[in-house]
């Protein structure tokens, strides 16, 4: 009688164990993704360069003398042709009036000998004189002429020194510091310079790319892998090196036709307004500059790039039955904020941004769109058109 009396008690003891061995259901790990939609991109190289005067010239006397002047003021804008010193021209003055005074003597003896020549050509027709005679006098009112030849080239050379005693800027542009004060003795053709002149506007940007990736490049574009880009349309930008984009585009002048056996590297020339002289000579800057067009590049942001144990990148894709798996990928240059992949993605592909640290391969997870990798992706296309047509 007890013992039936106590199951239903005891039956009661067991039901909330039964309740909590129940199995719980799994909840699916929430992750962002992108969807990878091929675009038409323009494939743009980051290379690093030094900015270059346009032209420099070196400014040196022609003539020997005292400096009794200068004329300008250190670091601003001169014109070809304005004066920069100015030699004591007190020396060149009088060898210029000793040369006039030369020429004017050497002028009355050119009319006289001319007299004398016609003389004697009369007397010598009239059978007067011998023709001995009028061959001399010729002779004498030729080198009276010479004579008038060589006293006018001293005159020009006198006129030509005394112009040089006056220092001029031989190019338009900034000159720099005043290596010679007043009272200096300047020597003619002297190998130290007075100043230095270099014009900054336009300027140049020299920059390098390794033979090997004109080369891929090259390959590609025969290939038809990439379009080529219109010499008006492309452009040349300048990244500075505190990060700010050089607001005027600039254009691609060449590339220079040998490799340095050094370095393996081609030297290319971009020229660029510089109408504020924010570039300045030896300034090191990042070049972008625009070398293709890809009709249907893939890009996913940087963060999405894993790294497998073998070192090679792969990127983790949510599949159509919701569970994550690893794809290998090759990529190609990274441009503001994405990798370019070449090969491992296709259109539709949803790539894993965010949330790696809530899954394993294989797992089931919950895929929502992630906003900041669309917006970084896309706006890469705005970056790009900014850089190639400001």
């Amino acid at each position: 009688m007890m013992l039936a009396a106590m199951t239903p008690l005891l039956a009661g003891c067991k039901e909330p164990t039964a309740i909590a061995a129940a199995p719980v259901a799994a909840v699916e790990p929430e992750v962002g993704t992108f969807t990878v939609r091929p675009q038409s991109r323009a494939i743009i190289r980051e290379l690093p360069g030094r900015i270059a005067p346009t032209r420099v010239s070196e400014v040196r006397a022609r003539v020997s003398g005292i400096v009794v002047e200068r004329l300008f003021q250190q670091g601003t804008e001169v014109k070809a042709g304005d004066p920069l010193y100015r030699i004591d021209p007190k020396p060149f003055e009088v060898e210029l009036q000793a040369s006039e005074a030369a020429l004017d003597k050497a002028d009355a003896a050119f009319d006289l000998a001319a007299q004398h020549a016609k003389r004697i050509a009369t007397l010598t027709s009239q059978r007067a004189a011998p023709e001995a005679e009028n061959e001399k006098a010729i002779a004498a009112q030729r080198q009276a002429e010479a004579e008038v030849g060589s006293r006018r080239a001293e005159v020009a050379r006198a006129k030509l020194n005394l112009d040089y005693a006056t220092i001029r800027a031989p190019i338009s542009g900034v000159v720099g510091a005043a290596l010679v004060s007043e009272g200096a003795l300047v020597v003619q053709n002297e190998t130290t310079s007075l100043a230095t002149i270099q014009q900054l506007d336009p300027i140049y940007a020299d920059f390098t790319q390794s033979v090997s990736e004109m080369n891929k490049l090259r390959r590609a574009l025969e290939a038809g892998d990439l379009d080529r880009i219109a010499p008006d349309v492309a452009k040349v930008r300048l990244v500075l090196d505190d990060g700010t984009v050089y607001p005027i585009a600039g254009k691609l002048l060449f590339s220079e036709a040998k490799v340095d056996a050094y370095t393996g590297q081609v030297t290319l020339r971009g020229q660029f307004p510089n109408p504020n002289r924010e570039l300045l000579p030896g300034m090191y800057v990042r070049v972008l500059i625009e070398q293709g067009i890809d009709s249907d590049a893939i890009a996913v942001p940087q963060q999405a790039i894993q790294r497998d144990a073998g070192g090679g990148s792969e990127v983790f894709v949510v599949k159509d039955d919701g569970r994550v798996a690893a794809q290998p990928v090759r990529t190609g240059p990274a441009q503001d904020g994405v990798w370019l992949i070449s090969e491992g993605l296709k259109d539709g592909d949803r790539v894993i941004v965010d949330g790696f640290q809530k899954f394993v391969p294989g797992d089931k997870v919950k895929a929502t769109s992630w906003i900041d990798a669309d917006a970084s992706v896309g706006a890469v296309s705005g970056s790009l058109a900014t850089h190639t047509s400001r």
